[in-house]
């Protein structure tokens, strides 16, 4: 056995790192209202190194933390997020909110159409860029305005857009939350972790039967506001059909992840695709792919690179605490009473213990979901596998989960704060748009509360569970020889 790693004042200290992130994520996400990765980074790096101070063998604890970093699955994390974040800023160049704004404004929509009619434009634009944050402040500024004066109801209409945003966080394979979700979770039968193209798949169930009932419901409720001058001009500045085209890159990129299960294979073939795309279509110019002006390097491949360069730091802190975690033995306590629970016996309660801990998990970091898997990703992997849930099963419930109700509950959620001061910064350009309250925000946010709803049912009835065979692949059935 393996000595454990030990702390002045007993091995609960270990818990001290983890304790300064948490504090630090609450105080720049809550209350300083600073949306950075890499400030939550920094934050871990201090509890890092406030938790060497408490360690008797500093020698020991920090190799425990090059261990934790150099784990297999923050490898893949890590080297996913670099290549997607090149994707994603070819994808925010290209201007794809711009050929929904032609769309919309093409078919004459209004009133609860037009809400229902962002709402799915969203959800696509999201899915396409893989980021809620930046589907928010790309989406707000031109369909916000001009939807309040085509006679959308104002709460609604932002509940919309963060609910479109919240849905391609969820299900977009280049989103930090399905990567996270997908590479925390392995095998127990085979090596390797959950494929981004199997958990999209299998997650597809579960979003769009949310999304539809959420695109209904503002449908129907999305109008009763007034109708005013000025919509048409305003979306006739940000209208770009050629935006639309750029969806095909998406599709290439969904197909090829889906059919070979190869991430990495998915995404060069939509960088790639994307760029000949863009340059036949003049929607970016070769400038655009990466060029050098007096001095300073500029262009989708280096912007993607650096704008993932917080969210790379932020997961080699966390999975530096991990480390020590797992080296004080505090992880295996802490998975031993989650598994040796009366409530993860079956399948079921297993499922529930995960969906409890990935919210609060979300809820103690302010909603941040994908900092909040990688960091209970790894107890979620321990937990679903004593009952032999598939990994693609797991990664569901995590990124489903994480979601829900953390992405509602106002002063905590940093979404709702974002959508606040992005409707803040519009009242200052347009003196139409009124205050909306944060609780008014979150009751107008369908589609989390849906998904939350489905979710529950999948795991109250069991609908879409799945299990892992011998040889990793999913059966409907839990082997005989794994049952409890």
């Amino acid at each position: 056995m393996n000595k454990q790693l030990e702390f002045h004042g007993g091995n609960k200290m270990a818990i001290i790192p983890m304790a300064i992130f948490i504090a630090f994520c609450i105080a720049f996400f809550v209350i300083y209202k600073v949306f950075e990765m890499d400030a939550l980074a920094m934050g871990g790096l201090i509890g890092l190194i406030i938790g060497s101070f408490l360690s008797k063998n500093w020698k020991e604890y920090w190799d425990a933390v090059i261990t934790g970093v150099s784990s297999p699955m923050n490898a893949v994390l890590i080297m996913i997020l670099i290549v997607v974040g090149i994707f994603t800023a070819l994808m925010a160049k290209s201007g794809v909110a711009q050929g929904f704004v032609w769309l919309g404004n093409s078919i004459g929509l209004s009133g609860g159409v037009f809400t229902a009619f962002t709402f799915a434009a969203t959800c696509i634009i999201a899915t396409a860029t893989g980021t809620s944050i930046g589907t928010l402040f790309s989406a707000f500024p031109i369909l916000y305005p001009s939807g309040i004066l085509l006679g959308a109801n104002p709460a609604l209409l932002a509940g919309a857009i963060l609910s479109g945003a919240i849905f391609g966080d969820n299900l977009a394979p280049v989103s930090d939350t399905t990567i996270a979700s997908a590479a925390t979770q392995a095998y127990k039968n085979k090596e390797g972790n959950a494929d981004i193209g199997g958990v999209v798949a299998s997650r597809f169930k579960y979003a769009v039967t949310a999304a539809g009932v959420a695109f209904v419901l503002y449908l129907i409720f999305g109008g009763g506001g007034t109708v005013g001058e000025g919509a048409g001009d305003i979306l006739q500045q940000y209208m770009n059909p050629k935006g639309l085209i750029m969806l095909m890159p998406v599709a290439i990129l969904l197909y090829v992840a889906i059919r070979t299960r190869e991430i990495f294979t998915a995404i060069t073939c939509g960088i790639v695709s994307g760029t000949i795309i863009g340059l036949l279509f003049g929607i970016i110019s070769v400038q655009d792919i990466m060029y050098v002006e007096d001095g300073v390097l500029s262009g989708f491949i280096y912007t993607g690179l650096r704008n993932m360069v917080g969210l790379v730091v932020f997961s080699i802190s966390l999975f530096g605490i991990i480390g020590v975690l797992n080296a004080s033995g505090t992880m295996d306590r802490i998975i031993d009473a989650i598994v040796n629970s009366k409530l993860a016996q079956t399948a079921a309660g297993a499922e529930i213990c995960i969906a409890i801990g990935i919210m609060l998990s979300s809820l103690s970091l302010g909603s941040a979901s994908g900092p909040a898997i990688i960091m209970f990703g790894p107890i979620a992997n321990q937990v679903g596998k004593t009952v032999n849930l598939h990994p693609y099963r797991r990664a569901n419930l995590l990124d489903g989960f994480a979601s829900t109700i953390p992405v509602l509950v106002p002063f905590i959620s940093a979404f709702i704060f974002i959508v606040v001061i992005v409707i803040q910064g519009l009242q200052a350009e347009y003196a139409f748009i009124e205050t909306i309250s944060p609780i008014t925000i979150a009751f107008s946010t369908y589609h989390p509360m849906v998904l939350f709803a489905v979710l529950g049912f999948s795991v109250a009835t069991g609908w879409g569970r799945e299990y892992e065979g011998p040889t990793g692949e999913a059966v409907k059935e839990q082997p005989k020889s794994e049952k409890i």
